[in-house]
C-alpha cells in the first residue's frame, strides 16, 4: 500500500525513513526530496528494482539511471579512477546540483542501464535525501516524472504522475532549485557540460580552470 510521510513532522520522518529502507530493500520504489527536483529511487544493487524504476518512468535502458550517494567517501568504492578535475568540482559543488559521469568500477554489481561503463554520481543538499542514503547506501534516483512530463518538484506532483508504483513518498515540500542537476561527463578527453542546471558552465570553467566555450563545444 502506498503511503505518504509529511518529512516536517518529526515522528513522521522517522517513521517514513524506516518505511523506505523497508521498500528499498524489498525491491520497491520510493520519491524522495532533493535540492534540485524530487526524485524516484531504488536500490541500486537490485537489477529487478532499477527495471521497475525505469518502467515506473516509461523509459528505456538507453537511458541509464544516475546513482546518488550520502557521502563524499562512498565514491571511492564506484568509481574506477577518479578522473582529472573530479575532486575539484566535487569540493566546490558537493552537497549540491552538480552531477558528474566517471567510469565506474568494473567490480560492481548492478545494473543502470546501457551506461557503457559509466555511471552518474550527485551527493544531493537535502537532509532528508542525506539521512536516508546514509540508511541505504547509493540509490539508483531518476527526476521524479514520467518520460515527456515536467519533473516534480513537491510530492503531490510525483504521486500524480505515479500513483501506487512507488510504495513511499517522503513529502519535504517543494524542492529548493526546483531544476535538474547541471550534468558533467569527465569520461572523454575534455570535460563536457551535458545538462546545463543550477551550476553554470561558467562556475564549473572557474573551478577546471578552463574555458566555459570548451565545456559546450
Amino acid at each position: 500500500m502506498t503511503e505518504v510521510f509529511d518529512c516536517a513532522d518529526p515522528d513522521r520522518r522517522a517513521l517514513g525513513i524506516a518505511s523506505s529502507v523497508t521498500a528499498l530493500k524489498g525491491g520497491r520504489l520510493v520519491v524522495l526530496p532533493t535540492d534540485t527536483v524530487y526524485g524516484i529511487g531504488a536500490d541500486a544493487f537490485n537489477s529487478a528494482a532499477v527495471a521497475a524504476l525505469l518502467s515506473a518512468k516509461g523509459r528505456g535502458r538507453d537511458m541509464p539511471v544516475g546513482v546518488l550517494v550520502g557521502s563524499w567517501h562512498t565514491i571511492e568504492g564506484l568509481v574506477y579512477t577518479m578522473p582529472e578535475g573530479a575532486r575539484d568540482l566535487i569540493r566546490a559543488f558537493w552537497p549540491g546540483a552538480l552531477s558528474l559521469v566517471v567510469p565506474q568500477a568494473p567490480s560492481l554489481q548492478w545494473d543502470l542501464g546501457d551506461a557503457h561503463g559509466t555511471v552518474m554520481l550527485r551527493m544531493p543538499l537535502h537532509p532528508v535525501a542525506i539521512e536516508l542514503l546514509r540508511e541505504v547506501g547509493p540509490m539508483a534516483v531518476s527526476s521524479a516524472n514520467v518520460s515527456g512530463r515536467p519533473p516534480a518538484v513537491d510530492a503531490a506532483e510525483a504521486r500524480d504522475q505515479f500513483g501506487d508504483l512507488v510504495d513511499v513518498y517522503l513529502d519535504a515540500g517543494p524542492s529548493a532549485r526546483q531544476a535538474a542537476s547541471t550534468i558533467v561527463d569527465l569520461t572523454g578527453p575534455a570535460p563536457r557540460i551535458l545538462r546545463v542546471g543550477p551550476v553554470s558552465a561558467e562556475r564549473v570553467a572557474e573551478v577546471l580552470g578552463v574555458d566555459p566555450a570548451v565545456l559546450t563545444a
